[in-house]
């Protein structure tokens, strides 16, 4: 399975669009976003590369809060407050948005994805695979990234654009 991770969108709803073509063009299974969406209009976007979406809320989603999740239910999305465990495949996935939601010790979790720092980090930590995709709302073009997860491997593939 193939897994897009995407972070802290902020509502650029033009890095979005490129987000979709670039996730349709890899032929991703499954999205995760981890927080800051910041309106519907990004969700609805997501949708267009109709597979299932999952995801936690970030500190600029709380405004909103309402209406993401009347969204979410819409499309049949799964967002939640973070952090959120869940299994996908035979992994064991940890969600948060902000850093200081990991907690220290990742005993018998597989993958950790987070957001909110906008900064690109790739690292092993007690046997799972931490990793942030990093800033893809940026104005700066070639400077944002996605990624693509491998769930059988754990590659991480980087995206920029």
């Amino acid at each position: 399975m193939k897994l897009g991770v995407l972070t802290d969108t902020h509502n650029n709803l033009t890095n979005v669009r490129e987000i979709v073509s670039l996730f349709c063009e890899h032929g991703v299974d499954h999205l995760i976003h981890t927080g800051d969406v910041t309106q519907p209009a990004v969700l609805e976007t997501l949708n267009q590369v109709g597979v299932p979406v999952t995801g936690v809320f970030g500190n600029n989603d709380q405004g909103e809060l309402n209406r993401l999740r009347g969204c979410c239910e819409d499309l049949g999305f799964a967002f939640y407050q973070p952090p959120h465990r869940l299994t996908l495949g035979r992994r064991k996935v940890l969600l948060a948005h902000d850093p200081l939601e990991v907690p220290n010790r990742l005993d018998g979790i597989d993958l950790v994805l987070y957001g909110h720092t906008h900064r690109l980090l790739k690292e092993r930590r007690d046997g799972a695979l931490v990793f942030n995709p990093g800033e893809c709302a940026g104005h700066m073009k070639g400077h944002n990234t996605v990624g693509i997860i491998n769930l059988e491997t754990l590659d991480v593939e980087l995206l920029h654009f």
